[in-house]
Formats: structure tokens, C-alpha cells, sequence
């Protein structure tokens, strides 16, 4: 018996109102309650090491599943995060490869597939996609006690792909079909409910549409319908273009130049919008299109090198999105072609070999100037990364002046030998601007030192001595005295060690 058809536009826009709904929701969530979570686990961590107990680690996994609760309800909400952009794709190549992820299940469900018209495509996120019948499939599995059957068929249905998951599972009872979907809502006794929340949330950002047919006891099917992707994008077009007899390409570009700016704007109208909050302009990116094309006419490798690295670079700085600039290199790639083809169509005496030999020169140019232009952009971001590192370990070695001759150095976290590299640098560097005469150095905060880190670190403190700098090291902590000792390490008179900070600072007359 049938017992739901397809959504009507009434219940689409039910969906798409609550879906909204929870977003705005889960937005104020994900800032509010995440962070304060995160950091609540950190601590918890950290007094897991310092003193285990089951409860901790209950806490802890408590803790992780509210996290990735929490997680789940932001990637619904707000997809658009991850900047994923929408390409053109076959669905069919990605259900084949999420079919495999569940072969270790193949020995109890059997895998019926019936993919037709495969070579259909439609426009979308990919891993949103891979994501969302990942799910469903899971969902399938989950919902056969014992051995079954999942049915996948994959077909054209007029302007629609209709996929269907169809399995021979308990089903779902009536009343709860119509809450298919909703965060939080499942019919099994162990999960989330936000599974299906976006497989729905995902199909109908994708403009697509489903249908769930269930009988309680036989199975469920569910029908899901995207529209194709016109065919037309992907050959070369016909363009209404002016012509004048004996003109060269560059002329002819030259004549329809305002067209081909159009165009590639117009093909472009998401990345133009994006664009123009960074800083770079329409005008500059016509100049850019308009200096590619005529340097790639007159097969100025060199020079068109030369612009590809300064562009890469400039992007980079401008802080423009690398994704969106190479969907612009995309659409520019193919309206050249179509320039190209609506220049030399009439052309008889053009042979397939010259045709031939034009495209690997000017498909292998631009593969050598996206090259160059991803080289000089990820460089500069590596750049600013490294920057930011050393920036970031700079102040993770805060030395605090107590007095006109002393400071303390409180480390705190996880350390490696990068950062006591770093340390070092600063440290030695520190005492010798400040004159600093004695110097604490706590590490009761520290989570974890290995052999070679708690090696090093101690050299550190012998080498401060050489800077006439008294060393005084509190908080050492079991494991790592236990370390020193299987290491060898022997402080000479020149440290000082005392079981904490406060102790430390009392001796010093700095706390009362």
C-alpha cells in the first residue's frame, strides 16, 4: 500500500521553512555552547593524564558525543562552509564508489543495481552528495534485521534523475513518516536523528525533490529526483559573432572583446558577486582575461609565465578564494574555445591536424599558467602560514618580568622539538635583552614530553647558565623526572628545582 507520494510544493516549503528555522538555531549553538564545550574536554583531558578515573573518561565520551552533535547540526544548517562549489558530475560514478564502502556488509544484504543513463549529468556538490546517500544507504542497512536486499536503480525520467533505495527492512510506520527529516527525529534506538536531516537538507539545496514510500514490515523506497544539467554547457557554441573577411583571431577578438567580457561575467555571476568583496574589481579581471587571451594568441610562453606568477602572488594577498578563481580559469578556457571555434568554423583549409596540434598548445599553455598561478598562490599562503606560526609560537613562550632581574617562564600544553626549538631561540634571546638574572621555569602545566623533547629542554636550561641566567625549574612532573632519570640527565649546581611555582615564588619573597 502506498502511504505517502511525492512532497508536494506545500510540504517542500514546510521543509525548507524548518530547515531555516533550525540553522539560525544551530548558528547561535555552534558559537554559544561548542566552544565553551571544546574547551571543557581540554580540561578534562588534561586531568585524565594527571590523575585517570573511569567517570573521566565517561565524562569525556559524553562529552565528544555532544561535540559532533553539535557539529552535525552546523554542517546541516550552514553546508556552505566548507565553500564547496557546484560542478558538474555523474551521479552514477559516485554511487558506484559509496556501493563499496559497504561490502563488509555484502555477506547479510544483497545490492541490487539497475543504473541507467549514466552518462547524464547534474550540478552539484559532490561531497555534500557522496555525503547524503551515504546516509541513506547506511540508514538501508540499518534498517534490515538479518539477511535482505537493497535495490539502486539510477534513471532519466524527462528532465529529471530519478535515483531509488529501495530495502526489504522493518519499515516506518505512517504517523512518523511525516517527520522524516527533522533534526533530532529517528525511528531507531540508537542515533542521532540528523542523517536523514541532511539528506533532506542537501537534496533540496540541490534543487531536488523526495518521495518515501514505506510499508511496516516489506521496506521502504526512497525516490529522489534532481534535474539534469544542461547538455549544452559542456560542447562548443554557436555565438552570434562579427566577422570581417581576412581578419586575424586577435582582430576578431578584438571585435566581439565586449561579448567575451560579458560572457565570462555572466557565466561567472556567483564568482563575480563573491569577487567583489575581496579586492579585486570587474575592470581587473577584464584586464587580467584580456591579457591571457592576447598573450596566449601570439604563444608568449614566457611572458604569460611571467603574468601567472604575478597573479598568483596578487590573488593570494587579496585574499581571494583559490576555488573560485580556478571555476573562473575554467570558464575562461572554454568560452577561448568557443572564440576559437566560431573563428575557424568556416575555415576549410584547416586540416585535423592543425586542429590538433592548436589544441595540446593551447590546452598545454594553460595548464602551464594555471601551474604557475597555483605555485605563486600557495607559496605566498605557505608564506603567510609560516608567519603566522612563528607568531603564534612567539607568544606561546610568554617570558613574564617579575622584577627588574627576574621573570617566569610558564609553558603550557603539548611540546615537540619544533616548539623547543623555538623556546630555546626565544628564551636565550629574552634574557640576554632583558638582563634577566634569575628565571623560573614552570612546567606543571605541560602535558606530554617525549625522550628527545625533555633532552633538548633541559639543555636549554643548562644553556641559559652560560648567559650568567640562574635557572629555576618547578612542576616537574613524575613521568618526566622518571624520564631524566632513564635519560641520564644530572643538573649541575647552576639549576635550581622546586616541586611548584608557588614554592618559587615564596623563596623569592615575590608571594607572602
Amino acid at each position: 500500500m502506498r502511504q505517502n507520494g511525492i512532497h508536494e510544493n506545500k510540504r517542500d516549503h514546510d521543509t525548507l521553512s524548518r530547515l531555516a528555522s533550525i540553522g539560525q538555531v544551530s548558528a547561535g549553538i555552534a558559537h554559544e555552547v561548542r566552544n565553551p564545550l571544546t574547551a571543557v574536554k581540554g580540561f578534562l583531558q588534561l586531568m585524565q593524564q594527571e590523575s585517570p578515573h573511569v567517570y573521566l573518561d565517561i565524562a569525556c565520551t559524553e562529552l565528544e558525543r555532544a561535540i559532533e552533535t553539535l557539529q552535525n547540526l552546523l554542517n546541516v544548517s550552514k553546508p556552505d562552509l566548507d565553500e564547496e562549489p557546484y560542478k558538474p558530475m555523474h551521479l552514477c560514478v559516485e554511487l558506484e564508489s559509496i556501493l563499496q564502502l559497504f561490502q563488509d556488509q555484502i555477506y547479510r544484504v544483497g545490492i541490487v543495481k539497475n543504473l541507467q543513463d549514466t552518462d547524464v549529468l547534474i550540478y552539484g556538490r559532490r561531497n555534500q552528495l557522496k555525503k547524503a546517500f551515504f546516509n541513506l544507504l547506511k540508514n538501508a542497512h540499518e534498517a534490515i534485521e538479518g539477511d535482505g536486499k537493497i535495490t539502486v536503480s539510477h534513471r532519466r525520467v524527462g528532465d529529471r534523475i530519478v535515483v531509488r533505495v529501495e530495502d526489504t527492512g522493518m519499515g516506518i510506520p505512517t504517523e512518523k513518516l511525516e517527520l522524516l527529516g527533522t533534526p533530532f527525529f529517528t525511528t531507531k534506538n540508537e542515533g542521532t536523528g540528523m542523517g536523514l536531516t541532511q539528506v533532506f537538507s542537501t537534496i533540496y539545496q540541490h534543487g531536488g525533490k523526495i518521495e518515501v514510500d514505506s510499508v511496516q514490515g516489506s521496506g521502504t523506497v526512497f525516490e529522489i529526483h534532481f534535474p539534469v544539467m544542461i547538455q549544452q554547457d559542456i560542447g562548443v557554441i554557436e555565438l552570434s559573432l562579427q566577422t570581417v573577411e581576412g581578419q586575424s583571431f586577435l582582430e576578431f577578438y578584438d571585435l566581439n572583446k565586449p561579448y567575451f567580457m560579458e560572457r565570462l561575467a555572466s557565466e561567472n555571476e556567483n564568482l563575480y558577486d563573491s569577487v567583489r568583496r575581496y579586492d579585486v574589481g570587474d575592470h581587473q579581471l577584464e584586464a587580467f582575461a584580456d591579457q591571457i587571451v592576447k598573450l596566449l594568441s601570439e604563444d608568449q610562453q614566457h611572458e604569460l609565465i611571467v603574468v601567472a606568477q604575478k597573479a598568483g602572488r596578487d590573488c593570494a594577498q587579496s585574499d581571494l578564494n583559490y576555488l573560485l578563481i580556478m571555476e573562473w580559469f575554467t570558464v575562461f578556457r572554454k568560452l577561448y574555445w568557443d572564440f576559437l571555434y566560431n573563428f575557424y568554423k568556416d575555415n576549410e583549409s584547416l586540416t585535423v591536424k592543425d586542429m590538433f596540434g592548436m589544441e595540446r598548445r593551447i590546452n598545454v599553455t594553460v595548464d602551464q599558467f594555471v601551474t604557475h598561478f597555483s605555485a605563486k598562490y600557495t607559496e605566498y599562503r605557505n608564506e603567510v602560514l609560516r608567519s603566522h606560526r612563528d607568531l603564534i609560537e612567539d607568544l606561546t613562550v610568554p617570558i613574564i618580568p617579575l622584577s627588574s632581574s627576574m621573570a617566569v617562564l610558564p609553558i603550557i600544553g603539548t611540546m615537540d622539538t619544533h616548539r623547543a626549538k623555538k623556546i630555546q631561540e626565544h628564551t636565550l634571546n629574552q634574557i640576554a635583552t632583558l638582563r634577566i638574572e634569575r628565571i623560573i621555569i614552570d612546567l606543571s602545566a605541560v602535558a606530554y614530553l617525549d625522550t628527545a623533547v625533555v633532552k633538548h629542554l633541559f639543555r636549554i636550561v643548562e644553556g641559559i647558565s652560560l648567559l650568567g641566567c640562574h635557572a629555576v625549574v618547578t612542576g616537574i612532573r613524575p613521568e618526566i623526572a622518571n624520564t631524566m632519570i632513564e635519560l641520564g640527565i644530572s643538573l649541575t649546581d647552576r639549576v635550581e628545582t622546586k616541586a611548584t611555582l608557588q614554592q618559587a615564588l615564596e623563596a623569592y619573597g615575590l608571594v607572602r
